[in-house]
């Protein structure tokens, strides 16, 4: 940091120097995007082979077919799989350039995360009260983490969209706008393949 002195007049301290260089518009946010997708796919792979060692390790503890209620885990899974449908919505009326579809689309959306999520609070708070705590068995440590991971994950997703949501109501559909929501709508629909996953690896091949 120096004081430049220029004719006698003292110019303001200059504490670094930006050099900036022309990027594609969005190509590096994309591009970085991308990669914590793939971050992602990684800890969720992680998690699943987790489950899978520890899926038989019932110590003497309750077993899938005896905790689980299918008709509420499908009710739960057409919540996810609506709210992609009407994220898929909100991305068509951004391409109409239609803001008020947009916000009303993704209001839907985020309503559809919410029961989802509401739902596996409830599922969670039903087993622990029965005593199927995550403490209980390693099938229901491996359980508890990959399913609560992936409702984290939702739950940061609705948070991202609320905040879409007051940005597009300021500044309408520019262009830093439009990536941010291709950018979620990616996110979105990654947790709605991970959730099949989850609803058929963890739930239904146990069950059935």
């Amino acid at each position: 940091m120096e004081n430049v002195i220029d004719g006698g007049e003292a110019k303001s301290p200059v504490f670094f120097e930006l050099d900036e260089h022309e990027h594609e518009p969005g190509g590096s946010t994309m591009l970085g995007f991308w990669i914590y997708l793939m971050s992602d796919c990684l800890i969720f792979a992680v998690l699943f082979a987790t489950y899978g060692v520890l899926a038989t390790n019932y110590a003497a503890g309750p077993r899938p077919e005896e905790i689980f209620e299918l008709p509420l885990l499908a009710v739960n899974t057409a919540m996810l799989l609506f709210s992609s449908i009407t994220y898929g919505f909100s991305m068509i009326a951004m391409q109409n350039r239609n803001k008020q579809a947009v916000l009303l689309w993704l209001v839907v959306t985020a309503i559809f995360g919410v029961l989802f999520v509401g739902i596996e609070l409830y599922e969670f708070a039903g087993l622990i009260h029965e005593g199927a705590s995550p403490q209980r068995s390693g099938f229901l440590s491996g359980f508890f983490t990959l399913v609560a991971t992936h409702g984290l994950h939702v739950s940061f997703g609705i948070l991202w969209m609320v905040v879409l949501m007051v940005q597009v109501a300021k500044l309408g559909l520019i262009e830093p706008n439009r990536r941010r929501l291709m950018c979620l709508s990616m996110f979105w629909h990654f947790l709605d393949v991970v959730w099949i996953g989850v609803f058929t690896f963890v739930y239904l091949i146990r069950v059935i």
